[in-house]
């Protein structure tokens, strides 16, 4: 069975027809209208709107009635200039780079994909999530590359992911299929006014014959909760202790 959702479609040539009104009439508030920050605005409008999944072949007979659909259209331009609005004045780094330099790059013979790794930073005083933290992994104390741009390596915690941050690793060469290998990476965790913390852990992959070009969540490593102390709370409960 083909599961699929029409309104990826009808989104896709909405905003893209949005993109191009607001450029005749030359908004001042549109920075970019690359690719990326078009598929961003895709995104932002799909994660808000009413999904209308179908079967692939007889759920097509519906297409074009969700296309014609005022409603549809109505609904998908006001949050997609929404989104337009926010893309353009919180553009990631790398919006402006070509698609192939986005996606997974391919390469040939056996190798060892990485999960996912994820995690949270808590604030050490109100084990709420600490928003500001730059976190960086490293494995041999060098950074680790990440499977593309789109993943960045440094990477900041912010208030819209309450704390959170997630890194993927990417593929690196293996002599043969089915060899395990144990890695031991390192965050290195900074924040203003904390102290610094750094974490050690282990994970084991096996080789495969194919790099994983396409991201699985069921396939993701989560850590344990990571707790940060400001500076000023460490130094005091250390005196306590030495009193």
């Amino acid at each position: 069975m083909n599961v699929h959702n029409l309104m990826e479609e009808v989104v896709d040539y909405r905003i893209n027809k949005l993109y191009e009104q607001v450029k005749e009439i030359k908004a001042s508030w549109l920075t970019c209208d690359c690719e990326n920050c078009r598929l961003d605005a895709i995104s932002y409008v799909l994660n808000r709107i009413q999904p209308k999944y179908v079967v692939s072949g007889r759920g097509a007979l519906h297409a074009k009635e969700v296309m014609e659909s005022s409603q549809v259209k109505a609904d998908i331009d006001a949050i997609g200039i929404e989104g337009i609005r926010i893309v353009s004045t919180t553009k990631r780094p790398f919006h402006s780079s070509p698609r192939k330099e986005c996606t997974v790059q391919k390469t040939d013979g056996a190798v060892f994909n990485f999960p996912t790794i994820q995690g949270t930073i808590l604030d050490g005083s109100t084990f709420e999530p600490l928003i500001g933290a730059t976190i960086t992994l490293k494995c041999d104390k060098e950074e680790v590359q990440m499977s593309d741009i789109t993943w960045p390596n440094p990477i900041n915690t912010y208030n819209s992911t309450k704390g959170t941050y997630c890194f993927w690793p990417k593929a690196v060469s293996a002599a043969k299929e089915n060899l395990s290998k144990k890695i031991t990476f390192t965050l290195e965790i900074t924040a203003p006014g904390y102290d610094d913390l750094t974490y050690s852990f282990d994970t084991t992959v096996t080789s495969e014959g194919m790099v994983r070009g396409e991201l699985d969540t069921t396939i993701s490593l989560k850590l344990m909760d990571l707790v940060m102390f400001k500076s000023d709370i460490k130094n005091t409960m250390d005196r306590i202790i030495i009193n």
